[in-house]
């Protein structure tokens, strides 16, 4: 409220005060600290110190981006201004505010400022006020130029409260500093003191992180052109210039994408656009993994393990890779898989065990692989994959090597890049990992997807210190801390993880911060061991389409309307694969005796005789 005197104001719920409101106190806070002052009407009023208003954690996980301040009670030229923020959106909500004026009695009263804007013959609409013209027109001169303070006012604080949040908290783990700086820390190095920043380049309302908020646009970029928002990201975020310059996603592929729609024209700027094709599969990633869970809930398939809320750690690290680098992925990391090419027809005839299915029906669904993609097949116990790609990064190593020093045209320089969960850092596997990669120096990444959840065992019951990239420096590794929901910072993470690796033929670490929306798989509840409120505010403050929906919407490539498409036209899709690879038949008989050797010794010839003999006498039908 406005009033010229400082009488008490119920609270309201705002976002936590991460950053100093100093410049806002001086130029608007009480300052004056007598116990009493002289309002406009000659009259001395008792002084209250101004009020600063907290929040509960409850609240700062819910409107975490509009953090910054908390909010004062800010001083006007006539009058004290409370702002405040209400829960249910983003924009400074100042209460109807009213000027103490007196009336013939000499009996303050106050008055609704926008009755002052609607005087008629200075007639207050029945309030007790003086019928002096003159009085009453130096009344409606000072709400005037209240009302232009107050501007001012909502105007700073505002952009205070639209600033770029200095701290985010994950589930169960501490509030950590967020940082703009790209920076891996090398072995060496001084480490970060206290908690390791979270590197972060798009907030979750989707802009590009301000100190001062977001900025407006000068010109709108063309639609769907990548140059032209290239060019407007750089004018914007200059702190970003590196990361915005080298980042493949902003940049046009050299060849057509043919899981991309085609353009109405006869141009390709659809199927060439790195952007859109993130977009697209991070939305195709989403509608496979709910169709496919309801499969298994409706007995269709036997398993499944879905990967909402971490589709930007998929994609931003797939899209940082080469081809050539080798990927040994736990068990939720499909995104990865599908940028490189893999089909829904492809996921779906695995899922399906039928007789196109790579893995010959062995694996259990979701376990992929293929080896044109570079995508070593799954295994379910946890860590066996990171002594893996030691071991292949290794060889890697040496066969580049080996090429550069007998051949004019040699090897393209490789990586391999282990993924995991925060569960998976407490095996054994995991040190002996981290220990030999590091005492052999073998070029790689240890990505590790931080998302609360070790199946049941939340994090604060996984380890007591600072999340798992803290473990780096121990082992002479260098290392970052990642946010896993910002598409572009995960990007950038990697491929700068990946120069360095190659660079220095060493290990990176890299842990990406995020948050597991669904159960850990088909044979899970989750609800039996977290809060929905939990999940439901994770999901609607921190996801990570979401996220990158409104950064597209704020530049005009989408709308509601045009994501709306893109997820019918994804839907149908996986509707279609799924249904085409349900009706294929099994794999053949012959199939359980393959792959293994690359001709069969006498043993297994031997024991598929055996096996067709034994059907054939019980009257089973094989192929």
């Amino acid at each position: 409220m406005i009033r010229s005197m400082g009488k008490s104001v119920s609270k309201h719920s705002i976002a936590p005060a991460s950053t100093s409101c100093n410049n806002i106190l001086a130029n608007h806070a009480l300052t004056n600290t007598s116990s009493s002052f002289e309002t406009h009407d000659g009259f001395h009023r008792r002084r209250q110190p101004p009020r600063y208003f907290g929040s509960t954690s409850s609240n700062r996980n819910q409107d975490r981006e509009f953090s910054s301040l908390a909010l004062p009670l800010a001083k006007t030229s006539h009058g004290i201004v409370n702002v405040h923020k209400s829960k249910s959106t983003s924009h400074a909500v100042v209460p109807r505010p009213r000027v103490v004026v007196p009336d013939n009695n000499k009996n303050a009263k106050t008055v609704p400022l926008a009755k002052l804007k609607r005087l008629n013959g200075w007639n207050l609409n029945g309030c007790k006020v003086a019928t002096d013209p003159s009085k009453a027109a130096a009344y409606a001169e000072r709400a005037a130029e209240t009302l232009i303070e107050l501007e001012h006012v909502i105007e700073e604080v505002t952009k205070k409260m639209e600033a770029s949040p200095s701290h985010i908290a994950y589930a169960g783990s501490a509030e950590m500093p967020i940082t703009e700086e790209l920076k891996i820390v090398k072995p060496g190095e001084d480490t970060p003191s206290g908690i390791w920043p979270v590197f972060r380049m798009m907030d979750e309302d989707g802009h590009f992180r301000q100190e001062s908020g977001p900025i407006a646009l000068q010109t709108v970029p063309q639609k769907h052109d990548l140059d032209q928002l290239r060019s407007s990201l750089l004018v914007q975020n200059p702190q970003y210039s590196r990361e915005i310059h080298s980042c493949s996603l902003l940049h046009p592929s050299k060849h057509v994408y043919p899981d991309m729609p085609k353009d109405n024209d006869t141009s390709t700027k659809i199927q060439k656009n790195s952007l859109l094709r993130a977009h697209r599969q991070m939305i195709r990633l989403r509608k496979m993994d709910t169709i496919l869970h309801n499969a298994q809930r409706q007995g269709r398939i036997s398993f499944y393990m879905t990967c909402h809320g971490e589709e930007s750690i998929h994609i931003g690290s797939a899209s940082a890779l080469s081809p050539q680098d080798h990927v040994f992925a736990q068990y939720r990391e499909a995104g990865i898989l599908m940028w490189r090419g893999f089909t829904l027809e492809q996921f779906c005839n695995q899922c399906f065990s039928n007789d196109l299915d790579l893995g010959r029906g062995r694996q259990m669904p979701v376990h992929y692989g293929c080896r044109a993609l570079n995508y070593h097949t799954i295994s379910s116990p946890l860590g066996t994959q990171l002594t893996q790609a030691v071991g292949a990064a290794y060889k890697l190593k040496l066969d580049y090597m080996a090429s550069s020093s007998s051949s004019d045209n040699p090897k393209e320089a490789a990586i391999a890049i282990a993924y995991f969960g925060e569960g998976a850092a407490s095996t054994i596997d995991f040190h002996s990992a981290c220990n030999f990669a590091s005492t052999i120096q073998t070029p790689m990444i240890f990505f590790c997807r931080n998302n609360g959840y070790a199946i049941s065992t939340p994090t604060n019951d996984q380890y007591a210190g600072d999340g798992i990239v803290s473990r780096a420096p121990g082992y002479g590794m260098a290392g970052i801390r990642v946010d896993g929901n910002d598409l572009f910072a995960v990007h950038a993470a990697v491929r700068e993880a990946r120069n360095y690796a190659l660079e220095t033929s060493s290990p990176v670490m890299i842990e990406a911060m995020t948050y597991r929306q669904g159960h850990h798989s088909t044979s899970d509840d989750s609800s039996r061991y977290r809060d929905g409120e939990e999940v439901r505010l994770a999901t609607d403050v921190s996801d990570p389409i979401v996220r990158l929906d409104r950064f597209l919407e704020r530049y005009g490539w989408m709308n509601e309307t045009d994501v709306a498409s893109v997820e019918d036209e994804e839907r149908l899709a996986v509707l279609k694969a799924m249904e085409g690879a349900e009706s294929r038949p099994d794999p053949s008989l012959s199939t359980m005796f393959e792959d293994v050797y690359w001709e069969k010794p006498p043993h297994l010839v031997r024991q598929e005789a055996g096996l067709r003999d034994h059907l054939r006498r019980h009257g089973v039908s094989f192929q």
